[in-house]
């Protein structure tokens, strides 16, 4: 996804915001491997906050949902509402996340919660809709995991 918006001619910055992943030993890990491949393809990276007290509390009650259920409705929520806030105030044309890119996550679930977390500010970021895992894209995703060797969890 990030190469081939690199290469499309797009000025790409990695903003890394994800209180949800547990534990913290984990976070920096992924963190680490983000911020080596922004290096490498000489883009920005955003380290935002582990909000993991605002997690918790928003995940309360949703713990036994199963995957693609209500807390993760609430996870990208909040995620994509910090990200679009964040665009918004810094002038970005739009946002997008790697969500998108996952077979394991619904992807009309992930782009409610962009365009929801665009329309509160008017769209000023718009939410890049994009079908992520087609026309190759998951296997190239799978080259690229390989060939960077990123941490797999």
């Amino acid at each position: 996804m990030i190469e081939e918006m690199v290469s499309g001619g797009h000025s790409v910055t990695i903003f890394f915001y994800n209180p949800n992943i547990h534990p913290r030993a984990e976070y920096e890990i992924r963190k680490a491997e983000n911020k080596r491949y922004a290096a490498e393809l000489g883009i920005a990276f955003v380290d935002a906050d582990y909000d993991v007290d605002e997690f918790h509390r928003r995940a309360r009650g949703l713990e036994f949902e199963p995957e693609r259920g209500r807390r993760c409705s609430m996870c990208f929520d909040m995620r994509m509402d910090v990200t679009a806030e964040y665009a918004s105030q810094h002038g970005f044309d739009c946002f997008t996340t790697t969500n998108a890119t996952s077979r394991w996550k619904d992807m009309k679930q992930v782009n409610a919660s962009g365009l929801q977390a665009a329309a509160k500010h008017g769209f000023r970021p718009y939410y890049w809709v994009y079908d992520w895992q087609t026309d190759g894209m998951t296997a190239r995703k799978y080259r690229i995991n390989a060939e960077q060797r990123f941490y797999k969890q």
